[in-house]
């Protein structure tokens, strides 16, 4: 069984959920020879996370963003503060939602359900 490790680049983003599931497997032509695998895709990033969320109404990332918001405000007295006062937001939500996706992989695609998609969270 083949197996296959590539490191790839995403575009910058503002600050926001953003569906990245297109330029995630647009950078994975091996990907139609696995006829059976497990796609692990990782961030390498502390302040960023990634996650399976809707693929198809962009409200669903609009909203996740407002709620993440909420439970993770910026307002809060953070100790850590020397890289902005977003920063550590963002770490408190990597380490929320996490930074690795597994993936089952069918027949040359990735196999998730209809309106699935991977979404990144700057």
């Amino acid at each position: 069984m083949p197996w296959i490790q590539k490191e790839i680049r995403l575009n910058e983003r503002k600050r926001g959920c953003h569906l990245v599931h297109k330029e995630i497997v647009g950078q994975l032509p091996e990907l139609k020879n696995l006829k059976v695998g497990m796609a692990n895709v990782f961030l390498q990033h502390t302040s960023a996370s990634l996650m399976i969320n809707e693929n198809y109404d962009s409200d669903v990332q609009k909203d996740m963003e407002m709620g993440l918001n909420k439970i993770v405000p910026e307002s809060f007295p953070y100790v850590h503060t020397a890289e902005g006062p977003d920063d550590m937001p963002g770490h408190l939500k990597s380490g929320i939602v996490g930074v690795s996706l597994n993936i089952p992989i069918t027949n040359g695609k990735l196999n998730l359900g209809t309106w699935q998609g991977q979404n990144l969270l700057v």
